[in-house]
């Protein structure tokens, strides 16, 4: 169902209702889509921070790169056979 912005201000009780049973709604601003009405929804899983805690291991070089590397990046990298 698409609907005009002025309709969606006057009506908008209606409107979540019928998002909640399920009704796609979509608002339009000069009789072009512009917004989605969608339902709230809790997260069922909430994110624990630390919860990977000692499972992950950056090696001791991670930030460290390669001259070569940065050569390439940059484009003076000429490869000598």
């Amino acid at each position: 169902m698409q609907v005009n912005m002025h309709e969606a201000k006057s009506q908008l009780s209606r409107l979540g209702e019928l998002v909640w049973k399920g009704q796609e709604v979509v608002i339009a601003k000069a009789g072009k889509p512009y917004l989605n009405l969608t339902p709230y929804r809790e997260s069922k899983n909430r994110r624990k921070p630390g919860a990977l805690k000692g499972q992950i291991r950056v090696a001791p070089d991670f930030d460290k790169t390669p001259i070569e590397v940065i050569e390439m990046f940059e484009g003076n990298y000429s490869r000598e056979a």
